[in-house]
C-alpha cells in the first residue's frame, strides 16, 4: 500500500485519481480548500490553503507519493508555479515522488518544437493558465536532481465537461502530443486517473513529462 497524497483531490481530476488510488488498496488523504460534497469512501479529506506553509508542510509530510492536481486558477492564478517549486524544493532527497498533472497546452506539436502554450494558438481566456503549468514542466527540467518527478499531460479533448468513460486503455508518449488516426486526441477521466496510478505503482517516467490519450 503507498500512501498518496492528492493536492486538490476534490476537483475533478482529483477525484478519479482518488477513487482509482482507493480500488486499488492504496491510502490516500486529499487537501483542499473547503470539504466535497460527495466524499469518496476510503479517502482522508483534509482542508486549508496550501498557500499557507504550515498547512503545506503538513499536508506533504510523510507521504510516498504527492501528486498536485490544483488548477492556477482563483488564490493560486500567478502563484501555482512558485508553490510548484516550493513543494519540488522541500521533498528533494526524501525520497518522496512529486507527480504533477499537467495540461495539454504544456506538450508539443513535433519534437524540438515549442509547447503549444507558447505556440500563440492558444485561446487568451485559457493562456495564463496554459503557460503557467507549461512554466512548472520547465522549472522540473531544472530541480534538484535528488527529486524524483513526473508531469503527466492529459489528451486536448479532457476534462469534467466530457468525462468519458472508463475503457481500461491508453497509449502513452513523451512530450509530443498524441493523435489518434482521425486527428482527434481524447482521454476520459477515469482512464486518465489510471495512468497515473499506473505510474505510481509500476514507476517508469523518472524526472520526465509524458502524456496519455487514446
Amino acid at each position: 500500500m503507498t500512501q498518496i497524497v492528492l493536492l486538490g483531490g476534490t476537483g475533478y481530476t482529483g477525484a478519479n485519481i482518488a477513487a482509482e488510488a482507493v480500488s486499488r488498496g492504496h491510502s490516500v488523504i486529499s487537501w483542499s480548500r473547503t470539504l466535497p460534497e460527495s466524499p469518496i469512501d476510503g479517502v482522508s479529506y483534509e482542508t486549508g490553503s496550501l498557500l499557507d506553509p504550515a498547512v503545506l508542510r503538513r499536508a506533504i509530510s510523510g507521504a510516498d507519493v504527492v501528486i498536485g492536481t490544483l488548477s492556477p486558477r482563483g488564490e493560486l492564478a500567478g502563484k501555482q508555479r512558485m508553490l510548484y517549486g516550493s513543494i519540488a524544493e522541500q521533498l528533494a532527497g526524501t525520497g518522496t515522488r512529486w507527480g504533477v498533472v499537467g495540461g495539454f497546452s504544456s506538450l508539443r506539436p513535433a519534437e524540438g518544437a515549442a509547447r503549444f502554450a507558447d505556440s500563440g494558438e492558444v485561446p487568451a481566456e485559457y493562456l495564463q493558465e496554459a503557460q503557467e503549468l507549461s512554466g512548472v514542466a520547465d522549472d522540473l527540467g531544472s530541480s534538484p536532481d535528488d527529486l524524483d518527478w513526473f508531469f503527466l499531460s492529459p489528451a486536448a479533448v479532457y476534462g469534467s465537461y466530457v468525462p468519458g468513460e472508463k475503457l481500461g486503455r491508453y497509449r502513452v508518449g513523451g512530450e509530443v502530443a498524441i493523435f489518434d488516426e482521425k486527428g482527434e486526441s481524447v482521454i476520459s477521466g477515469a482512464d486518465y486517473a489510471t495512468a497515473v496510478i499506473d505510474e505510481i505503482e509500476t514507476p517508469a517516467h523518472h524526472r520526465a513529462q509524458f502524456g496519455v490519450a487514446y
